[in-house]
């Protein structure tokens, strides 16, 4: 019976798409701290070797090194990311008349189109629509402070499991630098440990595939976008330009979340043309992912990029925000697991 449990690759399947879900669902999100930093470990393991050779730098202190040089890159962009904003928010406000002229001018002959077309009052809809405009700020407005200053304590409690996190990761990567030779060899000492050493290089490969492939295109993004926007006289072209290449990497959303907003904007300021310029930059990005993507990713991996988009699908599904990491990461597990169970079987 046993024997014919293991040839049953369809159970196997599932076996291991319930064990991996379970562990996705439950686990993950107590043990994350010390998988992820399991990942930084073996990823830069060579990289501490290095440094432990060539500098004579004691390996613990090379991975608080390489920890504290990533927390300072990350903390640089963020922080001209934020001055940029806040630098610009008196600006923005000082236009807010502006944008209310334009689009009260917009209402008014869209009304009139309207109105000539179908043959009713203008003047009519265009004050039942300026009204309801209206009461709709007044109420997100009388809505969202009060429920901002109401979810402060639950902002603080997301802040303090933020930093618990941090804290738990940074350890975590500390020790896992000094014992980290002598783990693996007792795996690798342990045969029925091998399945497991096949999976972490199968997601190490593949994650290190991923990152290099998401900097290049997000590189190429933020270089098109900066020099589109520059060119085309947008304010602060450039900051745009580097914002939508960074957030090209969201799925489903990507340089949409820029763009789209930067283009409603120019519209309402009667810029039409700048507006047509970022709709085609937005549609220049997109293809320039969909023809970049496959072959850094796809085809290194070895994997159809159908499936990689139906994982980020499914893993949104079954794992809400999260799934967009979730699920190509179960999809991975659950790849080379089977790859390398079917493998043993043949053997």
């Amino acid at each position: 019976m046993w024997e014919h449990l293991r040839g049953n690759k369809l159970l196997i399947l599932s076996a291991i798409v319930g064990t991996v879900y379970f562990f996705l669902k439950f686990l993950a999100p107590v043990i994350s701290p010390v998988f992820i930093a399991m990942l930084f470990v073996t990823m830069f393991g060579s990289t501490l070797k290095k440094m432990q050779a060539r500098l004579h730098i004691n390996r613990q202190i090379g991975a608080v090194v390489l920890l504290l040089f990533a927390g300072l890159f990350l903390s640089i962009l963020v922080w001209i990311l934020f001055s940029w904003i806040v630098g610009s928010l008196p600006q923005w406000l000082g236009r807010l008349d502006v944008l209310e002229r334009q689009i009260t001018v917009i209402v008014h002959n869209g009304c009139e189109i309207v109105g000539n077309a179908l043959g009713i009052d203008s003047s009519y809809l265009e004050n039942t629509i300026l009204s309801n405009l209206a009461d709709g700020i007044d109420s997100f407005q009388s809505s969202t402070v009060p429920g901002v200053l109401s979810q402060s304590l639950e902002y603080v409690k997301h802040l303090a499991a933020f930093g618990g996190f941090l804290v738990t990761f940074i350890l975590s990567t500390v020790l896992l630098a000094k014992d980290y030779d002598k783990i693996m060899n007792k795996l690798l000492d342990r045969e029925d440990c091998h399945v497991l050493l096949e999976v972490i290089c199968g997601l190490i490969r593949y994650i290190a595939t991923y990152v290099k492939a998401q900097l290049l295109m997000m590189g190429a993004v933020s270089v098109l976008c900066a020099l589109v926007l520059s060119a085309a006289g947008i304010r602060h072209g450039a900051l745009w330009g580097l914002l939508a290449g960074l957030l090209d990497a969201l799925p489903l959303f990507g340089t949409s979340l820029v763009l789209i907003p930067t283009a409603i904007a120019q519209l309402m300021y009667g810029y039409y043309g700048k507006a047509a310029v970022c709709l085609l930059l937005y549609g220049a990005c997109t293809l320039l992912r969909e023809v970049m993507e496959p072959k850094l990713i796809s085809r290194q991996m070895g994997i159809p990029a159908i499936a990689v988009l139906l994982s980020v699908y499914a893993g949104i599904r079954l794992f809400g925000l999260w799934g967009i990491l979730k699920g190509p990461l179960g999809f991975m597990i659950i790849y080379q697991t089977y790859l390398s169970l079917d493998r043993r079987a043949k053997l």
